[in-house]
């Protein structure tokens, strides 16, 4: 089992990301993510056009468990984060989330 929050992080650090709900829409838009996260409380109006976006892209959306808070958190950010587009994986496995 892989721990989360450890390769979310590691994919921040040694991938390439895009981080908030703009950026990621972007991203899902223009089909250059490979994977999408979304906190759990992510604002309905922008989950709901990332994931149709992401579904017109056929990137797979993986739906973290914790708040947007406990995201940036794990970002190393020091505000809130409601979305992540995981463009390269770096040294992590992040992408096996969208297996789960």
């Amino acid at each position: 089992m892989i721990d989360i929050n450890k390769q979310i992080r590691m994919a921040v650090k040694t991938g390439k990301v895009d981080l908030g709900a703009n950026q990621t829409l972007e991203a899902a838009r223009l089909g250059r993510a490979k994977l999408i996260v979304l906190a759990s409380n992510c604002p309905q109006a922008e989950r709901t056009e990332i994931e149709y976006n992401s579904k017109l892209s056929q990137i797979p959306i993986f739906v973290y468990a914790g708040s947007s808070l406990d995201l940036g958190t794990v970002c190393e950010r020091p505000h809130v984060v409601s979305a992540i587009a995981v463009k390269e994986q770096g040294d992590s496995e992040v992408l096996k989330l969208a297996v789960s």
